[in-house]
């Protein structure tokens, strides 16, 4: 990987020597500093100024968009839409038609769509270039040089001087050829999977980075996933279920649930799991509650009410659902052989164990589809809601329920995603402690 850092500040050429090259912005700096003999990119946002050159510099120029300069230098003309991607075909039509030595676009990339167009222009372009997309979903971009064919790519030494640039310590810890894994939803401002997992490749000595690839829609996913060589992605709310078809194959708990959150890439192939069955299996177990035989009151009908039922039938607990969403439930209901209650009807002095599968408390607000006031020190209750104490535990822990916590189901999905993409086992403490 040939990295150029990007130079914030003066102090920042001192703690550059890792980097291949670097860049000076006269934005930035207003003159060309001594960069100690590194390969040097003079970047110009305000017009071409020779002046600010020193005497006898042999770098290259970066002159935006405008007219190339009549100088025996190396040239790039760069384009900058901090709005949008354009399609593959229109990038790469406007970057062969440039004149200079090298051509660089980097887009504010929105959604898995705008990376494929990235992947698509780059196989398209036919000349010395430097393709990038800008924002927390193009970073990808940024750690993938040889697949996009990019002459160099970017990093920042003491801030970040682009949107989604990582800085220079790791970009070159981390290589062009680290295993790159992620979580896909919307929103994700709350997830605590990337501590957590950044974690874990820390703790086991794999070179990786889990990056956070929030979109509102999943069209083209499955191939940013095989073109960026995406080892996996972690799956939440909303895509558990609509993942499905972009996935080429399904592990038998995935197929039985009805829903992912975790895929794996095998050489292009693209498996779907479910370890969320595992994550609520742990969080019951590490609270000592034998819910065999017990009657559970499962609040809520996507993705991980699937899971939690699948868990509950293989522990042997008589599961009843309620829900938000009459459709959903009714055909959730029905899938599983499980008996279903209207909202706000269940008499919880019937249950033994509540559990809230629903995002409230951490994405969503709005009242619980049970009435928790029922509540009494008899039921065990867990909320799949972590890092906050939500309504429901509040009241579960005033009444000295037994609780399982939503921490212990996070750190276990987490741990055995992690060792389907790595092989590694037992990382559980490990999250547990980033949440």
């Amino acid at each position: 990987m040939k990295i150029c850092a990007s130079l914030g500040r003066p102090s920042d050429i001192f703690e550059a020597s890792d980097a291949d090259m670097v860049e000076i912005r006269t934005d930035i700096f207003g003159s060309v500093p001594d960069t100690g003999g590194k390969e040097t990119v003079v970047t110009f946002r305000n017009g071409f100024d020779a002046s600010l050159l020193p005497e006898g510099f042999n770098g290259i120029i970066d002159v935006g968009t405008e007219k190339l300069p009549d100088v025996p230098l190396r040239t790039i003309s760069s384009i900058h839409d901090f709005g949008k991607t354009p399609s593959g075909q229109a990038i790469s039509v406007m970057l062969n038609a440039m004149s200079s030595d090298i051509s660089k676009g980097a887009y504010m990339v929105r959604d898995f769509v705008d990376l494929a167009s990235i992947l698509e222009a780059s196989r398209a372009l036919k000349k010395e270039h430097v393709l990038l997309g800008m924002g927390p979903l193009g970073t990808v971009t940024r750690i993938r040089q040889n697949i996009l064919g990019n002459s160099f790519t970017f990093a920042y030494v003491s801030e970040p001087t682009a949107p989604g640039q990582l800085s220079l310590r790791e970009m070159r810890r981390l290589g062009e050829d680290c295993m790159i894994t992620g979580i896909v939803g919307d929103p994700l401002e709350r997830s605590r999977s990337p501590a957590m997992h950044e974690a874990a490749f820390a703790e086991s000595g794999i070179s990786g980075k889990y990056l956070a690839f929030r979109s509102a829609s999943l069209e083209n996913i499955e191939d940013c996933i095989r073109g960026y060589d995406i080892r996996g992605l972690n799956v939440t709310i909303p895509y558990k279920e609509a993942i499905i078809d972009h996935l080429d194959l399904l592990d038998h708990d995935a197929e039985m649930a009805g829903a992912v959150n975790t895929i794996v890439n095998t050489s292009g192939r693209l498996k779907g799991y479910n370890t969320d069955i595992d994550g609520i299996e742990a969080a019951f177990l590490n609270t000592k509650c034998q819910i065999r035989g017990r009657k559970m009151l499962l609040m809520g009908s996507g993705g991980a009410a699937r899971a939690c039922i699948i868990a509950a039938q293989r522990n042997g607990a008589d599961v009843t659902i309620t829900g938000r969403n009459d459709r959903t439930v009714s055909r959730l209901s029905s899938e599983f052989g499980i008996g279903s209650v209207p909202k706000g009807s269940a008499v919880l002095s019937e249950y033994d164990v509540l559990v809230n599968s629903t995002p409230i408390g951490m994405y969503g607000g709005g009242d619980y589809p049970a009435d928790i006031g029922g509540i009494t020190e008899k039921h065990t209750v867990m909320d799949m809601v972590y890092g906050v104490e939500t309504k429901l535990i509040a009241v579960a822990r005033g009444k000295g329920c037994r609780i399982a916590t939503g921490e212990d189901m996070l750190a276990m999905q987490g741990a055995r995603a992690f060792e389907l993409w790595t092989g590694v086992k037992g990382m559980f403490e490990t999250m547990r402690s980033r949440i």
